[in-house]
């Protein structure tokens, strides 16, 4: 009887642990060595592509804030398509486990800013809201809803 007890108390701190790696939400600046990783993976990737600001969101298609970041990223692609990049990498999926390593993931979802040079600019752990995605990449100095209408603009 003791020993079952001690499991399913056991089973409840993993699970619990389980959760709030995938569900917590908190903000971080990531540490050096993060960041040159992070500024090498983004240099080579960025020698192919047009220089845009770039979001990455960490996350996989079956946790619940991740679920509910899917339909964000969608609009965030679609509306500022050609401002900005958008990329969403299920790290539950085993082709992209590296890429976790590489970011230095440490709960889902992660989401990345990487500025048009493809240097990390800031960091969050968690859901966060397209609101609050726009402001913080207009107060790191993007600022994606004037570039879309100039973007507009000059199509006329």
């Amino acid at each position: 009887m003791i020993i079952k007890s001690l499991l399913l108390v056991a089973a409840c701190f993993m699970t619990f642990s389980l959760s709030a790696q995938c569900c917590g939400k908190k903000t971080v600046d990531a540490d050096v060595q993060k960041k040159e990783t992070l500024n090498a993976v983004s240099a080579s990737a960025e020698t192919n592509q047009a220089k845009l600001p770039k979001l990455v969101d960490l996350g996989a298609k079956k946790c619940i804030p991740c679920k509910k970041m899917a339909p964000i990223l969608e609009e965030l692609t679609l509306e500022y398509k050609g401002i900005m990049d958008v990329e969403f990498i299920d790290v539950w999926e085993k082709e992209n486990v590296a890429k976790a390593k590489q970011y230095g993931i440490q709960s889902i979802p992660t989401q990345i800013f990487f500025d048009a040079n493809g240097k990390e600019v800031w960091r969050h752990e968690g859901y966060i809201s397209k609101e609050d995605i726009l402001s913080k990449w207009k107060e790191l100095g993007s600022d994606m809803e004037k570039m879309k209408k100039e973007k507009e603009q000059k199509s006329k």
